[in-house]
Formats: C-alpha cells, sequence, structure tokens
C-alpha cells in the first residue's frame, strides 16, 4: 500500500511522506514536514513547519502540528519540532516548535493529547504521559514517562514532571512534582503518592510502600526540606533504596523548587 492523499489536501512538494501514510480531506503539509510511515493525518489537520515525525502517529482533525512558538524572543530561522512514534493528537490540539532556530521542542512516543491540549516551544516530552482536554504546558516545561496531566491544567514555563507522577484536573503548577507524586490544587501541592497510576502500571506493594515513606519523609514529617532531604539520604545509605535515588536526584536539579 503507498501513500493515499485526498484529492483536496495541501501536500508541499519539499515534504517527506513515509510508507502506508494516509493524508485526509483539506489537510495541509508544510514544506519541511517529515511524516513517518504508518501515519494518519486526518482531515482539516495541519503539519507545519520544520517537524519530524516517526512512525504511526495520529493527528485528528483541526490540530496544528508545528506551529510557530507563542515567544516574543523567536528571532526567525526555522525551529524544529521532533515527535516520536505512535503519538495520539486529537481535535484542536496545538505542538509548537522551539523558539531559536538550531533547538527542538521534542516528543516522545506513545502519547496521548486530548482535544485542545497544548505543548508550547521548547518542551521536552518523555512517553507515555496522558494529557487531557485543555491542559497545557508552557514553554521549556519538561515531562518524564509515564505522567498523567489532568482535565484543564496548566503547567508553568520550566517546571519538571517526574516519572509516574500525576496533576490532577483543573491545577495550577508553578513549582516540580517529584517522581510517583500526585499534586492538587491552585497552586497545586504535593498531596499524596500516585498510586493508582502506579498500580495500574504494576509496582508492587512493596515499593508502593518505599515510596510512601519518602512522600511521608517530604510531606508530612516535622523536618524542613533540607533536613528530609538529608534522612532520605541517611535511610538510602543504610537500606539501598533506588527510588530514594531517583527522587533526591530529581530534587537536586530543581530550579524552581517542589510544589
Amino acid at each position: 500500500m503507498g501513500v493515499k492523499i485526498h484529492p483536496t489536501a495541501i501536500v508541499d512538494q519539499g515534504a517527506e511522506l513515509g510508507e502506508n501514510v494516509v493524508i485526509g480531506p483539506f489537510a495541509l503539509i508544510g514544506a519541511k514536514a517529515l511524516i513517518g510511515d504508518n501515519s494518519i493525518i486526518h482531515h482539516h489537520s495541519t503539519v507545519d513547519g520544520q517537524v519530524s515525525m516517526g512512525e504511526g502517529n495520529e493527528v485528528f482533525p483541526y490540530a496544528m502540528i508545528g506551529g510557530l512558538t507563542h515567544d516574543l524572543k523567536y528571532q526567525g530561522g526555522s525551529p524544529k519540532l521532533k515527535i516520536g512514534s505512535n503519538n495520539v493528537f486529537r481535535e484542536y490540539v496545538t505542538a509548537h516548535v522551539a523558539t531559536s532556530a538550531d533547538d527542538f521542542t521534542i516528543i516522545g512516543s506513545n502519547n496521548v493529547f486530548l482535544a485542545y491540549s497544548h505543548v508550547a516551544h521548547d518542551c521536552i516530552v518523555g512517553n507515555h504521559l496522558v494529557m487531557s482536554s485543555h491542559s497545557a504546558l508552557g514553554g521549556h516545561v519538561q515531562v518524564e514517562d509515564h505522567v498523567n496531566v489532568g482535565w484543564g491544567t496548566g503547567v508553568h514555563q520550566f517546571c519538571r514532571l517526574g516519572r509516574h507522577s500525576m496533576i490532577s484536573a483543573c491545577s495550577k503548577l508553578v513549582q516540580d512534582v517529584p517522581p510517583f507524586m500526585l499534586a492538587d490544587g491552585s497552586p497545586a501541592e504535593v498531596r499524596s503518592i500516585n498510586k493508582v497510576g502506579m498500580d495500574r502500571f504494576g509496582f508492587k506493594g512493596d515499593d508502593l510502600e518505599k515510596v510512601r515513606m519518602i512522600f511521608k519523609t517530604l510531606y508530612k514529617s516535622e523536618l524542613n526540606r533540607t533536613q528530609a532531604i538529608e534522612k532520605l539520604k541517611h535511610m538510602n545509605a543504610e537500606e539501598g533504596n533506588s527510588y530514594i535515588q531517583e527522587v533526591t536526584h530529581f530534587i537536586a536539579l530543581s530550579e524552581r523548587g517542589l510544589a
């Protein structure tokens, strides 16, 4: 099966389409787009700008993949958007290229972006993100693997979301969320571990207890943040808890502080 392009679609001659790509009615594919094998670009959707997409991606109607950055510091050139494989971009999703000509916005693989969600310039998104409708990642946000962003959530520029974390619906996140934690509120605060998400992924009871101990030390003890981190490091030295290593390393790289 070769490439299928509907007669009403507009595909620039410079675009590169892989095997078995389907371009629907009234879709627009720009000159610098590279679309991998077995991808489907539905009717009235757009892939434009310096965009490279891996295999098996699906772009639903009225989505805009590769839109120009909103950043007022944009000085021209062709910033880039690099997308992995098997992502789903539902209706009206927007994903923007970076701001500087040599930079990338990066989206990994197996992510699901629901209707009206937005990935801004210079974000780095890992794999297996579920991003609910009407949620938005501000510029330079970093998202690790297996994160869930709830409906209507806004994530401030430069925030970081650790793996297997979750941000509840209608939250406003202005600081980092460590791995395995669940944040909620406006501004969002860490309320608990992301037990449901970890259960679904296959974490066992002993693993959950180790993560729950980290949560209690950081957020429920009478220790200040520095004291809590030192206590965790001491516990790790005695017990060899890889989850402590991951969380403390994440905290050490934080520039915005912890939610």
